[in-house]
């Protein structure tokens, strides 16, 4: 299964990986389906680490959610670069809607012994240059967030794909 993102920056598509992280795929289909990315924000950018978002609105409000999920990092996937992870707080079962595009191999993101780590759901096959530019994008301290672009970089739709 395959969703494109478009985004003010251009587009990218993300291969999920619904063997390795069934429920979290589900998840993440089900904001997919209901639109739900559609007008959100990128809010956390970090070069060499990441490119967080899916939870907040271009004046960061904090969008709705469905119940947490089970973390499955321990799914054997690893956090490399140009793959999909679910953010979640310290509670390693708190993953709702927000995600992250790994911009490094981040090994210290990986569920290991006495550290429960990030589930990785999907890895992107088109645009990762995209990504690269959004990742490149001038950040600032708005709105009690660090590392938030200057620009909003939206997500103007995330939908599902034909892999015909």
């Amino acid at each position: 299964m395959k969703v494109r993102f478009q985004t003010s920056h251009g587009d990218f598509t993300v291969e999920l990986l619904a063997d390795e992280a069934p429920e979290t795929v589900e998840n993440f289909l089900r904001y997919v389906d209901e639109e739900h990315f559609d007008g959100t924000v990128f809010h956390r950018v970090i070069p060499g680490f990441v490119i967080q978002g899916g939870g907040f609105t271009p004046d960061l409000q904090q969008k709705p959610t469905h119940e947490p999920i089970r973390n499955e990092a321990a799914n054997g996937l690893k956090n490399k670069r140009g793959t999909l992870s679910m953010a979640r707080t310290s509670n390693p079962h708190s993953a709702t809607c927000q995600f992250f595009v790994n911009l490094a191999d981040n090994d210290f993101l990986d569920r290991k012994p006495g550290q429960d780590g990030y589930a990785v759901f999907g890895r992107i096959t088109d645009g990762m240059s995209v990504i690269d530019e959004i990742a490149a994008v001038k950040t600032a301290h708005r709105k009690g967030h660090d590392d938030v672009p200057v620009e909003d970089v939206a997500v103007v739709s995330a939908r599902r794909i034909d892999q015909a």
